[in-house]
């Protein structure tokens, strides 16, 4: 049975970042969610968003989680923030065999990361905003699937990596 650790987290957590790297540490293949729902959509999140609707973006995502969760290889998966909103997602993380690491991090720090990123639809206007009210919501869910939280607050990229291959 393959080895699966799945990266939950805000949008800005770093877990592509860090999948990436714990990946390649540990010899596993990356697979991003959001690349999937690209690769199937034929289109950006941002353009999924603003020609299909967020409803379709979450259909995509749903199966793009079954998809990395039913991977044959030994694999990190970063799962999109929005991925636990679902109660069936929610469920497949709990049932599956992989590993779920919650990526925390505090709203300031969200910000700062994703100002960098113009693909991120749910962040249009006051970002901070954004991100508070979508922390709020989101937090109890990321506690329900996740085996452990790594509080990133003031770790390096490094720090982060280190602690999520030592939990694996």
């Amino acid at each position: 049975m393959p080895r699966v650790v799945v990266l939950v987290g805000m949008m800005g957590s770093g877990k592509t970042t860090v999948g990436r790297r714990v990946a390649a540490k540990l010899g596993y293949k990356f697979i991003d969610t959001d690349d999937l729902v690209v690769a199937r959509a034929g289109k950006s999140v941002r353009e999924v968003f603003e020609h299909d609707g967020e409803a379709m973006f979450r259909a995509h995502e749903a199966q793009a989680l079954a998809e990395a969760l039913a991977t044959s290889v030994d694999a990190v998966v970063a799962a999109a923030g929005g991925s636990v909103l679902s109660a069936e997602n929610r469920m497949l993380l709990r049932n599956s065999s992989a590993v779920v690491l919650w990526l925390d991090a505090d709203v300031p720090s969200l910000t700062e990361r994703t100002a960098r990123s113009p693909h991120r639809p749910l962040l249009d206007g006051d970002a901070s905003a954004r991100l508070t009210q979508l922390d709020t919501e989101r937090r109890g869910l990321y506690t329900e699937v996740a085996d452990e939280r790594i509080d990133t607050a003031g770790l390096s990229l490094e720090d982060v990596v280190q602690r999520v291959v030592a939990l694996v």
